[in-house]
This record gives structure tokens, sequence and C-alpha cells, in this order.
């Protein structure tokens, strides 16, 4: 079974998406372990981490596999330290080979993006 972690915040509307259609996804795509993922925990110790996750600027569902391209700054603080930040320190020290962000616009209709995720599932190459 694949693992994917679904990343979102159900009290902010702009970034709740993925957690709303959590259940749909499930359904859809039995092969796959839909994980809910706080980004401020540890990451799970996988050399390939799939995720989905809120892009607020995104104006459609976009898969993002270079860390650099999306976490452009630096931390200043420990507010800074969000997922991007840490997924790029685990690529740094060798934990983390593979990076796949399945990026969901905020306001996208969940029946829209629950068919455009499903498509990007489906052309991973998982392993």
């Amino acid at each position: 079974m694949i693992n994917i972690y679904v990343c979102g915040n159900p009290l902010v509307k702009d970034d709740s998406l993925p957690l709303r259609i959590l259940s749909t996804m499930r359904k859809k795509n039995p092969n796959v372990a839909f994980i809910e993922f706080d980004p401020t925990e540890d990451l799970p110790c996988e050399k390939e981490f799939v995720c989905i996750d809120t892009v607020i600027n995104a104006k459609d569902v976009l898969l993002l596999t270079d860390i650099d391209t999306f976490v452009a700054t630096k931390a200043l603080s420990l507010h800074d330290f969000d997922l991007g930040l840490n997924l790029k320190l685990a690529k740094k020290m060798g934990w983390l080979k593979e990076v796949k962000i399945i990026g969901v616009p905020p306001r996208m209709p969940a029946e829209e993006a629950v068919e455009k995720i499903g498509k990007i599932i489906a052309s991973l190459a998982f392993g």
C-alpha cells in the first residue's frame, strides 16, 4: 500500500480542502493509505514522501517535486519552520530522497479536486 500524507487545517477555510475531500479520496483510491499529517510534527521515515497540501496561490492542482521551487525563504524563527523547511532539512541530511507534493488550490470545488488529484496519483510511479 502507498502512503500519501494529507495536510490541512480544518479550522481555516482556505487550508481545509485536502481534509474535506479525504473520505472521498479514500473511497476512490483503496490501494492508497491517506494519512492525516500535521506538518509541525516529525516527518515520517520514508525515502519518498508524498503528500497533499493546499497551495495558496495555485490556480490548478499541481505536482511539485523540487523542494527549492516552493521553499524560497529561510527560517528566521520557529514560526517559519513549516513543512517546506522540514522537507529541505530532511533532504539535506539524507533522510529523504524524493518529495512529491500534490498542491491543491484553496477554493477549488471538491469534486474537481478529487478528480484531478486522482489523475496525479494514477500517474505517479511508486517504489
